[in-house]
């Protein structure tokens, strides 16, 4: 078998960064063997480590990827409107059953925060994680500052929430951190 185009090199690697990112919000790093990940995004096993250094490196990646696509939605959303109706908005679909039931193409804040905080101190992921955090709460805020409050809120809201889906708890909670950041 034939060498593969530099652009299908380019298009396998963002294939395995994507996917990466779905599974790892899913199931969690650990859980994500590079044998599943690399099936998953139709590749062979043996091709990882010509893309990647390690698993490590393919985290650190796909932290930022998710992050990246994250902010570019939030981008999306205040071009349409106002600051204070994106910033309304998004805390409602944040704050949504539907976002809670899809961790797989939800928040990269909740999904990636256990495994970022069992890394060393000195981790790959830590930088893309915090920089994520960083630009929510300037979003949130919309002035320049920041609102690590509301991130804070956003986020633990819905950890807890996912946790404890499939209970009226659950809902509860989205309702009383939605109300907590209307008022």
């Amino acid at each position: 078998m034939g060498r593969v185009s530099q652009a299908q090199a380019r298009e396998n690697r963002r294939r395995v960064v994507d996917t990466a990112a779905r599974l790892f919000r899913e199931r969690g790093v650990q859980q994500v063997s590079v044998a599943d990940l690399m099936a998953e995004a139709g590749l062979t096993h043996g091709g990882f480590y010509k893309r990647f250094a390690s698993k490590e490196a393919l985290v650190t990646e796909a932290v930022g990827q998710a992050f990246a696509v994250r902010a570019a939605e939030l981008d999306e959303l205040a071009a349409r409107e106002d600051h204070a109706s994106a910033r309304r908005d998004f805390v409602e679909a944040y704050l949504s059953p539907e976002h809670r039931d899809n961790p797989g193409t939800g928040c990269p804040a909740v999904a990636f925060g256990a495994d970022v905080a069992r890394e060393d101190a000195g981790g790959g992921a830590r930088e893309p994680y915090a920089d994520g955090i960083e630009r929510y709460a300037r979003w949130l805020a919309g002035d320049g500052g920041e609102d690590l409050a509301a991130v804070s809120t956003l986020v633990g809201a819905l950890m807890l929430a996912r946790a404890t889906s499939g209970t009226p708890l659950s809902d509860r909670i989205l309702t009383a951190a939605k109300e907590s950041l209307e008022r």
